[in-house]
């Protein structure tokens, strides 16, 4: 019965991770099935900030990042650094890039310059 259980919670949450998926890639552009498998390794939460691929920024061509910081969950955050994320983003030259917030990352803002 246990069994039975887990299995069915593990295709509701595949389920539900596939539809935020195709919600999120229709409402905010970009090839999401592309910025996943390109630019996985630039926003990886271990290591340094590294400038991302050209097939990276192809795959993110188009994407709206405000609309993507909306699906961004705590799961999520903890998979992937959002440090890095609006780093390739800013790097990948993609216009409105968030300024305050993505997800529940709070965005730091640049100290001003010393006079």
């Amino acid at each position: 019965m246990a069994t039975k259980c887990l299995g069915f919670a593990t295709l509701v949450l595949i389920a539900s991770i596939l539809v935020l998926e195709i919600s999120a890639q229709i409402e905010c552009g970009g090839d999401l099935t592309g910025i996943i498998t390109q630019c996985k390794s630039f926003v990886k939460k271990d290591g340094p900030k590294i400038p991302p691929s050209k097939p990276c920024c192809e795959a993110l061509k188009g994407a709206n990042v405000p609309c993507y910081c909306k699906y961004v969950t705590p799961s999520i955050e903890n998979m992937i650094s959002i440090e890095k994320a609006l780093y390739v983003a800013k790097t990948c030259q993609l216009q409105n890039i968030p300024t305050d917030k993505c997800g529940s990352y709070i965005i730091p803002h640049p100290a001003p310059p010393k006079a």
